[in-house]
């Protein structure tokens, strides 16, 4: 089991955004979150990268390592776990490449670098002409 999440409960002040939310992710999977605004898409990936306070009762773990005893700069550092946030919240005046190769500024672990890019290279080719250009604004 790469990544399980058990009964996740948030709370912003008295609003209650997430209501005891159950998956799990097992290694080689590729996973959507789909909802309409306000569903708590975002909620849930704040809370498995720790950038957002979890309820009592909630259970993570990413490769069997409890994902509530690492604190947001441990789980990239520690765990590799990346939060890149909606359109609004990246640097708009870099590539999309520039954007990820920034986000993996805390690994430490070169060669799995080098081999996530070989990777994304591939996946890259369903860009418009093969490139990935910058947004116009």
């Amino acid at each position: 089991m790469l990544l399980s999440v058990e009964n996740l409960r948030v709370s912003y002040d008295n609003i209650k955004a997430l209501h005891g939310v159950s998956f799990q992710i097992d290694e080689g999977e590729i996973v959507c979150i789909i909802g309409a605004n306000g569903a708590g898409k975002s909620t849930t990936l704040r809370a498995i990268s720790r950038l957002i306070p979890v309820e009592a009762g909630t259970k993570m773990t990413f490769m069997g390592r409890d994902l509530l005893q690492y604190p947001p700069d441990k789980v990239v550092s520690k765990l590799g776990i990346s939060h890149v946030p909606e359109g609004r919240r990246l640097f708009d005046n870099l590539t999309v490449m520039e954007n990820l190769r920034l986000a993996t500024f805390a690994r430490r672990d070169g060669r799995a670098i080098g081999k996530d890019w070989t990777g994304y290279s591939r996946s890259s080719r369903g860009f418009p002409n093969g490139k990935i250009r910058r947004p116009e604004h």
